[in-house]
């Protein structure tokens, strides 16, 4: 069957698409969550004259994601786990983690639309993720994880002078 996809539906295609499935599937639920529509011959009319008025608005889209891109490469992602003596985490880094940090820095991005290799990382190194800031634009994220330890050793520790403070006692 033959749908036109109203939002973004992970491993099947972005808002707009054409994309043939299952009937099951679109019927039963592609259809009746909101995801979609029956590709029918005014329907695709429809689609064809609303992606020719949004082909102006999608060109601006990309730069900016293009201009994202550019910004996201030149930081260095450094995000911090603890650790055991041969590097194995306890616990793990995922997209999530990768999304706190890059909000933190100033970027917005959905959690969702960043894929780490294998899902998530149970070791200390350097990394690659994939960030999809729109259909045709994907950047490779470098990024690495640091034992949290190492960190609090590196940073130097401000002793400040204690103050002593002299109390008058009254008798």
């Amino acid at each position: 069957m033959e749908i036109i996809l109203l939002k973004d539906v992970e491993n099947l295609g972005f808002k707009d698409d054409i994309v043939e499935v299952k009937n099951g599937y679109a019927r039963n639920y592609l259809i009746p969550q909101g995801y979609a529509v029956m590709a029918t011959p005014s329907a695709k009319k429809q689609l064809e004259e609303k992606l020719r008025q949004q082909a102006h608005k999608e060109k601006h889209l990309i730069d900016e994601a293009k201009k994202m891109a550019e910004k996201l490469q030149a930081l260095s992602v450094r995000i911090f786990a603890k650790a055991g003596k041969a590097g194995k985490l306890f616990g793990s880094v995922n997209n999530a983690n990768i999304a706190e940090f890059l909000k933190e820095a100033g970027f917005d991005i959905d959690r969702k639309y960043i894929i780490v290799p294998g899902g998530n990382v149970k070791r200390l190194g350097k990394y690659v993720a994939k960030v999809r800031l729109h259909r045709e634009v994907v950047v490779d994220l470098p990024f690495e994880v640091v034992k949290l330890e190492e960190v609090q050793k590196e940073e130097p520790v401000k002793e400040q002078p204690e103050e002593e403070v002299q109390s008058e006692s009254e008798e």
